[in-house]
């Protein structure tokens, strides 16, 4: 409601706004190492995805939203099942839930928006938006705008799977080692991971 409430701002000054909270969540993340820190400055950068696509379309906004609490929900449930609060503690996730560590790799990517993956969708769709109303300048910016984001969610992808020392057959695991997932856990990261195919369906029913 309080959306569609400021959707009445005009529309020049809610695409600045947006381009300006992209462009400011995505620089501050670069040198942050808490993750409760990258969390916050990626929710300013896609809130300011989400305003320019409140400016275009409703229905749009009402989509990343949706597409946005699914994968951050699944951030949280990860990272409250590992107690992670540091990038360096991502490092260690492996030892203690391996099933995880994928999940979490295509959840942190999905959330980057990097394609195939679910959190591309709202990204081209508002970029597709952008176009079609003949501001292609607006859109590119908007597109390297996001890769500062892009980066932090790469690097933190980097030190959960790709620092993981090389495993032998003897390798034992840490002891009381968790097999099983939540169920929760389990949902949110297949929407985060799957969403994509049904981006005609999401787009045109919302």
């Amino acid at each position: 409601a309080l959306l569609y409430t400021i959707s009445r701002t005009p529309a020049t000054d809610m695409l600045t706004l947006g381009l300006i909270s992209t462009l400011i969540g995505g620089w501050l993340g670069l040198n942050q190492t808490q993750v409760r820190k990258l969390l916050s400055f990626s929710s300013i950068a896609h809130m300011g995805w989400l305003m320019i696509a409140l400016t275009l379309r409703p229905e749009l906004a009402t989509l990343t939203l949706m597409t946005y609490i699914t994968l951050t929900t699944c951030m949280f449930l990860s990272f409250t099942l590992t107690t992670t609060k540091t990038l360096s503690d991502l490092g260690t996730t492996h030892s203690y839930y391996p099933m995880l560590t994928p999940l979490l790799m295509f959840s942190m990517m999905s959330l980057g928006g990097l394609p195939p993956l679910s959190g591309f969708m709202p990204k081209w769709l508002i970029l597709n938006e952008l176009v079609l109303k003949a501001l292609p300048l607006l859109a590119t910016t908007l597109a390297l705008a996001s890769l500062p984001s892009l980066y932090f969610y790469t690097r933190m992808t980097y030190i959960s799977t790709l620092t993981i020392p090389p495993n032998t057959p003897l390798t034992e695991h840490k002891w009381r080692m968790k097999l099983h997932l939540p169920p929760s856990l389990m949902m949110m990261s297949t929407l985060a991971m799957m969403i994509l195919p049904l981006t005609p369906t999401l787009s045109y029913t919302l």
